[in-house]
């Protein structure tokens, strides 16, 4: 599933256009969220893809949706 991350005064934000979502990481597997899971405020969990570096944000990925809580 294609999301865009970005980094707000509140902390890292999740859009996903095709639900037209935008919610809070609240949680992840890693500090910088790359290479694990990332939770969000609303109960989805996302296995994030792993980079060598983090990338600049915003940026878009393809991210698999691991739970619909």
């Amino acid at each position: 599933m294609k999301i865009m991350v970005r980094e707000t005064p509140k902390g890292m934000e999740v859009y996903v256009p095709k639900k037209d979502l935008e919610e809070m990481i609240v949680e992840s597997e890693k500090p910088d969220i790359w290479g694990g899971w990332a939770k969000l405020s609303n109960g989805w969990t996302f296995e994030m893809p792993a980079f060598d570096e983090a990338p600049k944000l915003p940026i878009t990925v393809d991210a698999r949706r691991l739970s619909v809580e």
